[in-house]
């Protein structure tokens, strides 16, 4: 959880680059990748808030087990849910607000059973502790495409 609260602050440093865009890079802007990391933590905890832990089942997945070793995705490569897709153009105050409710939406999974869960489309169902890594991961993820965007 430590871990996941020091990589969202990492993300809010960002913010002041919120304008920057790099083609080459990424066809969006530097915003859209922290909106982006946002709603996948608030949107993916809203999930497992409402899930059942008696259904969940763990799956064994390839992919997932790569990522998770590697503690990284390959770019280019999956297209986000539209759910998690940010529609406008979010000025500072308002990213530095998608990053509260991020942070109380880690916080919030706390008081998750260790077996909620939400499903993914290609890992499985990953439960409390497996979505963490995964938030983790995938917030890395994008601050790694911020930080190639400002070079």
């Amino acid at each position: 959880m430590n871990k996941l609260n020091s990589i969202l602050n990492n993300l809010e440093e960002q913010i002041q680059f919120s304008d920057s865009t790099n083609p080459a890079i990424s066809s969006v802007s530097v915003g859209w990748h922290i909106d982006h990391s946002c709603l996948v933590i608030i949107k993916i905890a809203e999930t497992i808030q409402k899930a059942d832990p008696l259904k969940y089942k763990p799956t064994f997945s390839f992919m997932k087990q790569l990522v998770f070793l590697l503690g990284k995705f390959p770019r280019g490569k999956a297209k986000a849910p539209t759910v998690v897709m940010p529609v406008d153009s979010l000025n500072s105050e308002q990213l530095l607000l998608q990053i509260q409710k991020a942070r109380t939406a880690v916080n919030e999974l706390t008081s998750s059973s260790k077996n909620q869960f939400f499903s993914h489309p290609i890992f499985g169902q990953l439960n409390v502790a497996e979505t963490q890594r995964f938030f983790c991961i995938h917030t890395k993820h994008h601050l790694s495409i911020i930080q190639d965007i400002l070079k």
